[in-house]
Order: C-alpha cells, then sequence, then structure tokens
C-alpha cells in the first residue's frame, strides 16, 4: 500500500467524489444521500485520512450516481467545506465546492417533541440555516451540535 492518501481508493470510471468531510462523518453522509450497504451502489469511503484544512478528512467516492441539490444542501449542514467532484470516465468533468442553503425543509427532524412538525399534522418540517446551526420556523428552536442526529433518512 502506499502513502500517498490519494492513491489508497482506486478511481471511479462515472460518479460523485465527496471530499474534505469532517473526520468521522463519512457514515452520516452515506445516510444522507440514502446509502445503507443494500442498494447496490458501489462505494469507497476512506475515513481520518490527515488534511491540511481540517486536520482529519472523510473522502466517499459513489460509483455510477451524481448527487440532489437537496441531497448537497443536507450535506452541506454537516460538512460546509465539501467539495463535490462529479466524475465521468475516469476525468473529474465538475468540481465545486457545497453552499450552505438559506433554508432547508423537510430533511431535518425538530428536536422539540411539542412542534407542530413532529405530531400528526400534515407539516413539513422547515429550518432557517444560520452560521452557527439551524433554527425550526415554527417553533424557533435552535440546533448547533449535532445536526446529523436530526436527518430525516428517506
Amino acid at each position: 500500500m502506499s502513502d500517498d492518501p490519494e492513491l489508497r481508493v482506486s478511481k471511479i470510471r462515472n460518479g460523485t467524489v465527496i471530499d474534505h468531510i469532517p473526520g468521522g462523518q463519512a457514515l452520516n453522509v452515506l445516510a444522507i444521500i440514502g446509502i445503507d450497504g443494500t442498494s447496490g451502489e458501489e462505494v469507497s469511503v476512506a475515513m481520518n485520512i490527515p488534511s491540511d484544512r481540517l486536520g482529519k478528512k472523510d473522502i466517499v467516492k459513489v460509483e455510477g450516481r451524481e448527487l440532489s441539490q437537496n441531497e448537497v444542501d443536507v450535506l452541506s449542514l454537516i460538512a460546509p467545506a465539501a467539495t463535490i467532484n462529479i466524475v465521468r470516465e475516469f476525468d473529474v468533468a465538475e468540481k465545486h465546492r457545497v453552499e450552505r442553503p438559506g433554508r432547508v425543509q423537510g430533511v431535518l427532524e425538530c428536536p422539540n417533541r411539542n412542534c407542530i412538525t413532529t405530531e400528526s399534522e400534515p407539516v413539513d418540517s422547515a429550518f432557517e440555516v444560520l452560521d452557527d446551526g439551524v433554527r425550526c420556523e415554527y417553533c424557533d428552536t435552535i440546533i448547533r451540535e449535532d445536526i446529523a442526529a436530526h436527518i430525516l433518512v428517506s
């Protein structure tokens, strides 16, 4: 095995490479994009790789799949420094950093059990994205830590 971290996981022909994920968050990224091991996608995960920018980072490579904007928006909440690389025929065809949206709807569960979004009402959760977390638009509950624990997995 090479000491070069870029060679630890083989290249993909077509798909998405998510780089600069904070160390230890790769499994949450897989949950966000709906990969649980039963979907049949070919996935490579590298965790806690040394990174100049993050100290330690994770990398996720998904063969044959490009992420939706909604998936990227949710991903940005737990990995605001992530880069998305779209690979076609082994070459990076597109590369961009995630951008945090101003608002996310229907992707997070409000931790306030009295919030209207957690009852039997037909109301999707909606959160304003803050610099240091998210705020429920219905009950004003703020989630600052472990946002990944509140992600609604489809």
